[in-house]
């Protein structure tokens, strides 16, 4: 996942640069939402891509000044879950670890088109794309033991503390179409790549000393005796992942005709005076 990653950050580099010299340029204003799901890789689901998705929403703002380049901005909701009692792993059932989380994200990214495209043109009206940026989220784990759910953070399952307000990096890739003169539609999925490992409360060894009986309930689960043994796998770093349809609506064009990008014609020539045809005032 790291090397999909720059290589995506280092073609929009590239991209970016190249379309800036563009000739054909314009200003197009736009606003959306988001409507999809939200899913997560990490302790409790190591592999399996869309398992455990939960309904998520979003709304946005984009600037496009060219038909190839955009930038946006945006605010998206989601919630991720996981439950090792659900997995075909017999060590993931064996550890009987849950979580969820609300997870609130804000971002800014840059996209690019591999094919010109604008909502309401005729002509450019369908493209691919791809994106990277920076974002900001805040999440908070929480456990479920006998249907009553509890904040883990502030339990130090495995004698750790983390900040449950992060940054992190959205990228990824869809597909937009037009909608006719001022909506468009896209299919995107984007991944965020995250620099802890603790989005489930869940990456190392069990604690070796002893913390609070709440603490205990939800650091092992298994009702084996394991102080000292591996909890999780700290080698790696959760992710999670957004996925979905974005609505657009394009505020109308000022002084340029629509789907062309070209300013209209004055009715009259400048050189041709109103005087001109209606007579001179004495």
């Amino acid at each position: 996942m790291r090397r999909q990653l720059l290589i995506l950050l280092l073609l929009s580099q590239v991209l970016t640069s190249w379309s800036q010299n563009r000739r054909r340029t314009f200003r197009q204003h736009e606003v959306g939402v988001f409507g999809g799901g939200s899913y997560y890789l990490g302790d409790l689901n190591p592999r399996t891509h869309f398992v455990f998705s939960k309904p998520a929403t979003g709304v946005y703002y984009r600037f496009t000044p060219s038909y190839r380049f955009a930038f946006k901005f945006g605010f998206n909701y989601g919630q991720l879950v996981a439950d090792d009692a659900l997995s075909g792993e017999a060590d993931q059932i064996e550890r009987n670890l849950n979580f969820r989380t609300r997870l609130y994200e804000w971002y800014g990214v840059s996209e690019f088109h591999f094919v010109e495209y604008r909502i309401g043109h005729d002509r450019y009206k369908f493209s691919f794309y791809v994106f990277g940026g920076l974002g900001y989220y805040i999440f908070n784990p929480q456990g479920n033991y006998n249907g009553t759910y509890t904040d883990l953070s502030g339990l130090s399952t495995e004698g750790q503390s983390y900040k449950k307000r992060q940054m992190n990096i959205p990228f990824g890739c869809g597909i937009k179409w037009n909608m006719g003169k001022s909506f468009g539609m896209a299919l995107e999925w984007g991944p965020r790549k995250l620099y802890t490992d603790y989005l489930d409360d869940v990456s190392g060894k069990y604690p070796e000393t002893a913390i609070s009986d709440n603490g205990s309930t939800f650091s092992n689960r298994s009702g084996e005796s394991v102080a000292g043994g591996m909890r999780g796998n700290p080698s790696t770093r959760d992710w999670y992942f957004f996925y979905g349809l974005n609505i657009t609506y394009k505020f109308p064009d000022k002084g340029s005709c629509h789907g062309t990008g070209r300013r209209r014609k004055p009715l009259f020539p400048n050189h041709f005076h109103h005087s001109t045809i209606f007579g001179s005032r004495s």
